[in-house]
């Protein structure tokens, strides 16, 4: 079929270009099962057996179904209105849009077994310096997955053009069928009807998505106005009618102060913890905070149930405060620093992607500034990335130390990936670099803070081959079985940088221990976020991290089983030495956090929302509760999560979390976050 004849019924026309689109339409069917099996087949080289294999592949093709017949939407617009001028032309037009089609959904698949995360609106909250710091990082696509694409496509373009032609019917309604079932799953929200997997692990449930269904809804999401204004009189909002949660009379209520000019804004009444802990100093202790790339309680501490990797860690809890139920407040690095040092709201993108716009704000550092500390941040990549520079220096650090001042010798850069990028200096070099700029003379008190960066992806750090033969001891000590062992060593490049970094924080604090000021320093270290490239077993896994408060100070250590996260770290801290030594802070303030929680056993106190990814803001926290999007979970005391329908709970939780949009969103739109009176008398 070419162009067309004058001659031509058009009535006949019409046919001929539906039946050469049902013969496409078929083989585009056949194309989204082959990239189906094409990615189990991934899987299952990567990962090992798929369980419950039956249920996946059910689940996932419901996905396929559906993007199938969203897909074919678009090519029947693009067929359709190129038939009018050349059959031929048409059918190249399907072929090519099939073939991005196919590209992008085996590149969405790469990453996905790269992060072990599917791609989504996430991509467009990156700068393209971001993009290509991280691309560069994870060494470009692999050779394999190269040729992987082209065999795949080559089959694609084979059938289409050659298997196509030969499917027809004498059926006219079934020409008509497919072009118009298409158009009433795109408009009929006939997908909400799939309820989310829950097959025991985050890995399972995101193999079942359709990777470029769940991308391209993302994308419609982020780029269309679907922002609506909350009913604060629903009955959702404060939970009316719902049943009251556990615990819930224990949950402090915030009262806001001036909430139409400051939506944050609350007196700060955070309680000291930590001097029922502590020895009195003579002067105000030191402050070093370690935020380690990746940490999670999943391969770290007691109960770590993959097993712990670091040794070294352990042993420092048995001599310090710590926190096995901790939580962070992103799942990327993006919200450690705003969460941490200012317990701040995540606006859109996360809060250092407001960049220039970004809004006054006190932070621990300012306010220690204020009082007489001296602030550094010390990092082994470049501070640039995810803003994080921009937000020291507006929230008052006095020196960022990141990859371009590591000058002299005695520093080993990370080896780069096949790309030849390297995120910057390995952990060594961090806590050398940090002695280095260090004077023992110096005995101004400080504020400290050091980000690490060797556990990042792609997991590349010197000697790694000696790191993976002491994971292969690791295994034995902890007395892995041959399965077990089986399913942990795809994770080995991970796991060795993980012990990579144990033995680095082993020097840092034996390093540390010789120095005069060590007496006089209090350190926390806790995990930027759980590392997501080992498979998660839960939702808020993704979040779950340990925290360590350690320090010649401790007059007694404990564990604690209660759930906090890192917005409370600075409200503890100040309202720890405002206490003991007198320093000065606001009387009102915008954190979030209310303070770290010192009782022993299990509970939660907060309720907070937790960012996934700098598009993704869908998790919320209150009492021994969890949701995530429409799935409500009740948290264990092993900080598991399980599937409940408490629609009173639900409603509850879900007002919340509204409330908490809402004063976001009025920051989003320019609202201040304090006073300029209080802003100008602490920074």
């Amino acid at each position: 079929m070419g162009y067309i004849k004058k001659s031509q019924n058009y009535t006949e026309l019409y046919q001929s270009s539906l039946l050469q689109f049902f013969g496409l339409s078929i083989v585009w069917f056949f194309t989204i099962i082959l990239l189906r099996i094409v990615e189990l087949i991934t899987s299952l080289i990567k990962y090992g057996a798929i369980k419950p294999f039956g249920e996946i592949l059910q689940k996932g093709l419901s996905y396929d179904v559906i993007f199938y017949f969203k897909s074919l939407c678009a090519l029947f617009i693009v067929h359709s209105l190129l038939s009018v001028f050349s059959f031929k032309f048409a059918k190249i037009a399907f072929i090519i849009v099939a073939v991005l089609l196919v590209i992008l959904q085996l590149s969405l698949s790469q990453y996905f077994f790269t992060t072990l995360v599917p791609l989504g609106a996430d991509l467009y909250s990156y700068s393209v310096a971001d993009i290509k710091q991280t691309v560069g990082a994870a060494g470009g696509v692999p050779l394999a997955a190269i040729v992987g694409i082209v065999v795949v496509l080559g089959i694609v373009i084979s059938l289409m053009l050659i298997l196509a032609p030969k499917i027809t019917t004498s059926q006219l309604w079934l020409e008509f069928f497919l072009p118009v079932l298409s158009f009433v799953v795109l408009f009929s929200g006939v997908e909400s009807l799939i309820k989310s997997a829950q097959f025991g692990s985050e890995y399972s449930n995101y193999l079942t998505l359709n990777k470029s269904l769940y991308f391209l809804n993302a994308s419609v999401e982020h780029f269309s106005d679907t922002d609506t204004e909350i009913d604060i009189y629903a009955d959702n909002y404060l939970g009316v009618g719902g049943s009251l949660i556990e615990g819930e009379e224990q949950i402090k209520s915030l009262q806001y102060l001036a909430e139409k000019e400051y939506p944050f804004l609350r007196a700060d009444s955070t309680a000291d913890v930590l001097s029922p802990f502590m020895k009195q100093a003579t002067q105000k202790p030191n402050i070093v905070i370690i935020l380690v790339e990746g940490l999670g309680r999943a391969f770290s501490g007691d109960g770590a149930y993959l097993g712990s990797f670091t040794p070294f860690l352990d042993s420092l809890a048995t001599k310090s405060l710590y926190w096995s139920n901790f939580l962070s407040e992103g799942g990327r690095t993006f919200a450690v620093l705003p969460s941490v040092l200012g317990s701040l709201p995540f606006g859109k993108s996360g809060f250092n992607e407001f960049g220039n716009a970004m809004p006054n704000h006190l932070s621990l550092l300012s306010i220690l500034r204020k009082n007489g500390y001296q602030s550094a941040f010390y990092y082994g990549g470049d501070s640039k990335f995810d803003n994080m520079k921009m937000f020291l220096q507006k929230g008052g650090i006095d020196a960022v130390y990141d990859e371009p001042t590591f000058n002299g010798s005695g520093y080993s850069r990370l080896p780069g990936g096949d790309s030849g990028f390297s995120w910057g200096y390995d952990d060594k070099s961090l806590f050398k670099h940090f002695f280095d700029l260090n004077s023992t003379n110096d005995t101004r008190p400080k504020v400290q803070v050091i980000l690490t960066v060797s556990t990042h992806s792609p997991f590349r750090i010197n000697n790694q081959s000696s790191y993976v033969q002491k994971v292969e001891k690791r295994m034995n000590e902890l007395k892995f079985m041959a399965d077990q062992k089986g399913q942990t060593r795809p994770y080995n490049n991970m796991l060795s940088t993980v012990m990579y970094m144990d033995e680095s924080l082993r020097y840092f604090f034996e390093t540390y221990r010789k120095r005069p000021d060590f007496a006089n320093t209090i350190f926390f270290i806790t995990g930027d976020h759980r590392m997501p490239e080992i498979p998660m077993a839960t939702k808020i896994d993704r979040y779950h991290v340990p925290l360590f408060i350690y320090s010649p100070l401790l007059s007694r250590t404990s564990r604690f089983q209660s759930i906090s996260t890192h917005f409370d770290i600075t409200p503890t801290i100040l309202a720890y030495l405002h206490k003991s030594y007198g320093v000065q802070k606001p009387s009102v303030t915008n954190w979030i956090g209310t303070g770290i929680d010192t009782v022993r056993q299990f509970r939660n106190i907060h309720p907070y929302p937790i960012m996934m990814t700098k598009s993704q803001m869908v998790d919320f926290i209150r009492g021994p509760y969890m949701i995530n999007n429409e799935d409500l979970y009740q948290i264990t005391p092993t900080m598991g999560l399980v599937l409940t329908d408490d629609k009173g709970v639900k409603s509850m939780l879900k007002g919340a979390f509204d409330n908490f949009k809402q004063r976001n969103d009025k920051i989003i739109g320019g609202l201040k976050l304090l006073p300029d009176s209080v802003l100008v008398k602490y920074k």
